[in-house]
């Protein structure tokens, strides 16, 4: 039976604005209300089992006075409302729509896109927006016209799929002349912890979804003890979330341990991929590693041959 959620946008169309940035606009698979472009979810089952099950966990709460994702969008691409009110904006790897709803309470026309069922759970959350449209769509082979976007972001997605870097090679071409593009991906400067965490990933990313959740969840207690002064000795053993809320620790702990790829990257590298795409005002932001870019405007016409 269709939760509340779900069944108050199942019946909702794509807005009419989506059909001029796709590149086969006929091209339709609808499954609960969402346009498909992959017959399933392949590496990254673990993220739609994922965002389903903490579908509005990580949504800000301004009731509550909760903005942490908000505040992680800024520090992690730089970009505030002045750069996103008005402007047409890819999510790639889209999740259940944390920072979708972010970049919509700013004012952007937003396309959400994973290749994970994640994308149900961002349409049930956002679907009835009309200035939100989500698609499930592989990173690799985006059903999208180039030149279509005046920014696109990623936030913790690239390093999950086979190869980071050409997974961000695909991306510079939908942006529109003066575009910007802006990427987190985990930093492979060394981290406490790191070695602990790839040892057990060895064994986690084998495992069974609901058989690791349950373990997520046992290990919950042990993420609240590392946040008083003596269990931070302990936590480069068993590397688990410190995050304050109970469910959001279940979550992180998850999200680390079951994807099935992890890359870690450092600046230099990072930014040579922006360069080889032709992109300049290259910037490093908040945190390792937030790099971002702009794609080059169109010489004037007099300039061109």
């Amino acid at each position: 039976m269709a939760t509340d959620r779900e069944s108050s946008t199942d019946l909702i169309g794509d807005p009419p604005w989506l059909e001029g940035l796709l590149v086969d606009p006929a091209a339709v698979r609808r499954v609960r209300g969402v346009r498909r472009f992959v017959e399933s979810d392949s590496y990254a089952q673990s993220f739609g089992r994922e965002w389903n099950w903490f579908a509005q966990t990580q949504l800000d709460r301004p009731e509550e006075n909760r903005a942490e994702s908000r505040q992680t969008f800024a520090e992690k691409t730089g970009l505030g409302p002045e750069d996103l009110a008005g402007k047409t904006v890819l999510d790639v790897g889209c999740g259940m729509g944390r920072f979708a709803e972010v970049a919509l309470s700013m004012g952007a026309r937003v396309v959400g896109v994973d290749l994970s069922t994640a994308v149900d759970a961002a349409y049930g959350n956002l679907g009835d927006r009309p200035d939100a449209a989500f698609l499930q769509a592989d990173v690799f082979d985006l059903p999208l016209r180039e030149e279509s976007f005046d920014l696109i972001y990623s936030i913790g997605v690239l390093h999950h799929t086979p190869n980071t870097r050409e997974a961000f090679l695909r991306l510079p071409r939908l942006l529109k002349p003066g575009g910007r593009i802006v990427i987190w991906v985990y930093t492979s400067e060394r981290r406490i912890g790191y070695a602990a965490s790839d040892l057990y990933r060895r064994f986690t990313t084998r495992m069974d979804d609901e058989r690791l959740l349950r373990l997520c969840k046992a290990a919950g207690p042990i993420g609240a003890l590392y946040r008083t002064r003596p269990g931070r000795y302990l936590s480069p053993l068993l590397p688990v979330s410190h995050h304050p809320d109970p469910e959001w620790r279940v979550l992180d702990t998850f999200d680390w341990y079951a994807p099935r790829y992890q890359w870690k990257h450092d600046w230099d590298e990072v930014e040579e991929w922006f360069r080889t795409a032709g992109l300049e005002e290259i910037r490093r932001h908040g945190v390792p590693v937030a790099v971002s870019g702009r794609r080059p405007a169109e010489a004037p016409a007099a300039n061109r041959s």
